[in-house]
């Protein structure tokens, strides 16, 4: 009897040491499928989130924006404007690198008003004057990941780009200069399995003084967002983004201090799609008065192996 007590009282420890190994186990996978799934949920917000997509796969996103009453301070005009193809491509160069390329495919704007004489050449003949429309400038930056959120400090990356001269300035909408960029993202989760996410961006734009020559405007760009998980399809998300010019006085024309909120959803659908749609309301003189956008993203698998 004394040899059986010893051989179960072992054996009894041992099976909840295991089960208590397994549980943790349990825990730290659940906690890393989490993680895993929480990629950066972007559309319909404009401030970027810190994480990055998986290497070897693209984020594609469309979308179409009717904005009311917006302003062209370069060329002197306002209207309503619909932005046709707003387009995001996404690619995920390694675990902390993504690549991306965003703009419009096709600026439209009924002309509401018009500063006469225009402060540069227009071109508007082809349209009665009444509208017009251009592409729109296109985007190209790189984002890196710096650190991994922590239970107490946030995650951290770094996105620097360039917009390209893409638009014509003779069409009223662009303003076909060049400009560069660099912001410092920063994010943090809270609530029962990372419900709530939220990031900042804050950074310095080096923008071209479009009628002044050898002459920039150096803002200073901002955005605080948060996106919030209701269920396993739908989230809430909204945020404050814009530019501040650091010029005292007023800004050189095209350079201009711009703000805007932005309050929407994002739909996942069974198929692989997010749909999404939101509510834009202008906070400063030069921004537009509101406005609504919708659109949708696709994720892709893996379609190719980054070099190592």
């Amino acid at each position: 009897m004394q040899t059986k007590s010893l051989e179960v009282l072992p054996l009894a420890r041992c099976r909840r040491a295991s089960l208590l190994v397994c549980s943790r186990v349990g825990a730290a996978l659940a906690l890393l499928l989490c993680v895993v799934g929480a990629n950066a949920q972007q559309r319909p917000l404009i401030t970027e989130d810190v994480d990055i997509i998986p290497p070897g796969t693209l984020r594609v996103e469309a979308g179409i924006d009717f904005l009311q009453n917006a302003k062209f301070p370069l060329s002197g005009l306002t209207g309503d404007q619909t932005r046709v193809g707003v387009i995001g491509v996404n690619i995920g160069l390694a675990p902390n690198v993504e690549l991306q390329i965003e703009g419009v495919a096709q600026n439209f704007l009924s002309i509401n008003t018009r500063t006469l004489p225009s402060p540069i050449p227009l071109d508007l003949s082809g349209n009665l004057n009444n509208s017009t429309n251009d592409t729109g400038d296109f985007t190209i930056a790189t984002k890196i990941k710096i650190r991994n959120e922590t239970a107490r400090a946030p995650s951290l990356g770094f996105r620097f780009g360039v917009q390209l001269p893409n638009s014509n300035q003779t069409r009223g909408i662009g303003a076909n200069q060049t400009n560069a960029f660099g912001t410092v993202l920063v994010g943090k989760r809270f609530g029962r399995d990372g419900r709530l996410n939220t990031f900042g961006n804050f950074g310095l734009g080096i923008l071209t003084a479009p009628t002044e020559a050898f002459t920039q405007n150096d803002v200073f760009l901002y955005g605080l967002a948060g996106i919030y998980r209701l269920n396993e399809r739908i989230n809430l998300a909204g945020e404050v983004n814009g530019r501040a010019s650091t010029r005292s006085g007023r800004a050189p024309l095209g350079t201009e201090s711009q703000s805007e909120a932005r309050l929407g959803v994002q739909f996942k659908t069974t198929t692989g799609l997010r749909f999404d749609a939101a509510g834009i309301l202008g906070l400063s003189d030069f921004s537009p008065r509101s406005g609504v956008t919708f659109g949708v993203t696709y994720d892709t698998p893996s379609v190719f192996a980054p070099a190592r």
